[in-house]
């Protein structure tokens, strides 16, 4: 069994319990702080996924995936 730990990824729910300037406050606030320079996508997990759900991945286990964009390796 393996785990995706995803960072900021930006939904609908990013805005909508925070409003729309705090949301965007946060987008670039993580954006700063990641080596990619942006937040994640709902399809940037849902590749990550399917990736390990497929034969690709038949040989990983046990892993706990980062998909944050580099943002925990400058922390």
């Amino acid at each position: 069994m393996n785990c995706v730990a995803p960072g900021l990824i930006v939904t609908p729910l990013t805005f909508e319990r925070r409003g729309k300037e705090v949301g965007d406050r946060l987008i670039e606030e993580r954006k700063n702080v990641a080596v990619l320079g942006r937040v994640g996508r709902p399809e940037d997990v849902a590749n990550l996924v399917l990736f390990l759900v497929s034969e690709d991945s038949s040989f990983m286990s046990g892993q706990i995936i980062r998909i944050d964009g580099g943002r925990a390796d400058v922390l």
